[in-house]
């Protein structure tokens, strides 16, 4: 854990304190619990000072994206984490955005005590004593391996500045090339990592630039309570490690990542050999840190739904809503704070469970399907929609032989959706790097609407596949309409917006002339245009029947004979 290295000066001390309550994986024996609070009374933090436990980039996201600091951002109370300590049981994680802590014990007769605490809401139980193992993520995948570091049909394109070798078809495929041949390699963004282990992504050539440039900034074992990233002991833990090849590996001609420049934090969360929801409380803590220090990005190559060590503990379908799981309402939380969420959609296509685990359901996060080199989705990815009937998966990205680090550090093989997601992450990173001035929403609603199926989607493939070159430009067009809107709202206005079949144009004009009215879609194409004559003063338009537009995005450019206004309308 290196936190200095993003200038955390200021709240060091704050973070020292939640890595010293957490402790190594418990015994057998033990139960750990998820003890919530009522309230956030006489906290000795201030939302008027968020210097206090957010790092200066962490505040300049939420000024950036017009973000308040609210309670939700403030710690656990200390006098009521030390309260529940003294009722004799061992904090394990503490969660400011549920207001509660993870606890380890014994004795489940310390219970009783924690609940006549005054400040005390409730107490869920997270995991129990079994010697029942869940299935590893791992497992769950279709692996295609190939160990050969050289292959007859590796690609160097001349045009591009990098040569990808064995990953160019899995960045083509998306337009991520796009982006690094303009510059953005991430370079400046800072992505989150969650899983289960890194296993010798400290020592293997393929992150070697890593190593050399200083981008891996932190991390932290949520599982066993240490630093512990790399675990070398357990080649099992490799999981992190192939999905963190996805963004950020980079030797050319044999595998590059979509985010080779980006700066990494790595966070051990998963916990490979069992399944509890205590897994995805380490979720939601490490995606509370990862946004008190800044991250841009997360990537959640993960998923909870059936399998559970303790089947009294398996999610139903009717809780793929984004709102029942906790690590789905973490999800939600963290796109609310500002970053950007990608997960994978699941890797259970077929029975008996067919559909998106959490935090797949997640609302306002990216979810990820998995598709081969020619877009044919593969037959695990898991499917939507989720239980409250959105659209799920959002896009997809190559998952049936993607090329990532192998546990010898080479280069092979993987499938699944666990590398369909990092593989955009990466690319959404650099998209987020050239238009630094849009929200997340706003970069998350260019990369579907660039997709390959964005005006008929589906359960299977959502949006379909995202091209970000495309993206790219409509991020760019927004920004400059945003720009002269700024300018010239107080002459132009379009109103209801959003619109159904009509609306109107409130056009301020300073003299009698004619106008030329136009409208376009997100991609450039011209759908409407009309002559009219306006007076002097303020004019009421009105533009009726236009049902065969579609859904969407659109500008419309009002031409004078000296002037062009622009303003943005929806389509609903």
């Amino acid at each position: 854990m290196e936190p200095n290295k993003i200038g955390m000066k200021k709240i060091l001390s704050f973070i020292v304190l939640i890595l010293l309550s957490q402790h190594l994986l418990m015994a057998q024996n033990t139960y750990t619990f998820w003890v919530m609070f009522k309230d956030k009374n006489n906290s000795a933090f201030s939302v008027d000072k968020p210097s206090a436990f957010l790092s200066e980039k962490a505040i300049e996201r939420r000024k950036t994206q017009n973000i308040a600091v609210n309670t939700t951002d403030l710690p656990v109370n200390t006098n009521y984490i030390y309260g529940v300590k003294s009722c004799g049981v061992t904090i394990i994680n503490q969660s400011k955005w549920f207001n509660a802590v993870a606890v380890s014990t014994n004795d489940t007769s310390k219970l009783s005590l924690i609940r006549e605490l005054p400040y005390v809401n409730k107490i869920v139980l997270l995991s129990s004593p079994s010697s029942k193992k869940g299935t590893p993520k791992n497992e769950l995948e279709n692996k295609s391996i190939n160990t050969n570091q050289e292959t007859d049909n590796q690609k160097s394109i001349q045009s591009d500045v990098l040569n990808y070798g064995r990953s160019y078809d899995q960045v083509h495929q998306i337009g991520a090339e796009c982006m690094h041949n303009s510059g953005y390699q991430g370079q400046g963004m800072v992505i989150a990592y969650m899983d289960d282990g890194f296993y010798k992504a400290d020592s293997f050539p393929v992150f070697d630039s890593l190593r050399v440039n200083n981008q891996i900034v932190g991390g932290h074992n949520f599982v066993a309570g240490n630093s512990d990233l790399y675990v070398h002991q357990d080649i099992n833990l490799s999981h992190g490690m192939m999905t963190l090849s996805c963004s950020a590996a980079n030797i050319p001609g044999f595998l590059i990542g979509t985010a080779p420049k980006a700066k990494f934090w790595l966070f051990v969360t998963e916990n490979y050999y069992t399944e509890s929801w205590q897994e995805e409380t380490n979720w939601a803590v490490a995606a509370e840190f990862a946004d008190s220090v800044g991250v841009d990005v997360i990537n959640s190559s993960l998923g909870y739904s059936i399998n559970m060590t303790n089947p009294a503990q398996n999610h139903t379908y009717s809780e793929m809503d984004g709102r029942t799981t906790i690590i789905s309402k973490a999800a939600v939380m963290a796109a609310r704070k500002g970053m950007f969420v990608t997960s994978s959609a699941g890797n259970a296509g077929g029975p008996p469970w067919y559909k998106i685990s959490a935090p797949a359901d997640a609302d306002s996060i990216l979810t990820v399907g998995a598709v081969d080199s020619l877009g044919i989705i593969a037959p695990f990815s898991s499917r939507g929609p989720t239980f409250d009937g959105r659209i799920k998966p959002n896009t997809c990205a190559k998952g049936v032989n993607s090329a990532v680090a192998s546990t010898t550090g080479q280069v092979w093989e993987e499938s699944g959706t666990s590398f369909s997601s990092p593989i955009t992450a990466g690319a959404v990173a650099c998209l987020w790097q050239a238009h630094r001035n849009a929200t997340n929403m706003q970069v998350l609603d260019a990369i579907q609407r660039s997709a390959s199926q964005y005006y008929a989607p589906d359960t299977i493939k959502g949006f379909g596949i995202p091209n970000f070159c495309m993206a790219d430009s409509i991020l760019g067009t927004i920004a400059g309409i945003e720009s002269l809107e700024n300018k010239t709202q107080e002459q132009l206005s379009v109103y209801p917006n959003p619109f159904n079949s009509g609306f109107n144009i409130s056009f301020y004009s300073d003299k009698k002339q004619n106008i030329q009215i136009e409208m376009y879609d997100i991609a450039g194409r011209k759908v409407l245009n009309k002559e009219k004559k306006v007076n002097t003063l303020n004019n009421i338009i009105t533009i009726d029947n236009e049902k065969d537009i579609n859904k969407g995005i659109y500008f419309i450019r009002i031409i004078t004979e000296d002037k062009i206004f622009n303003k943005k309308i929806v389509k609903e």
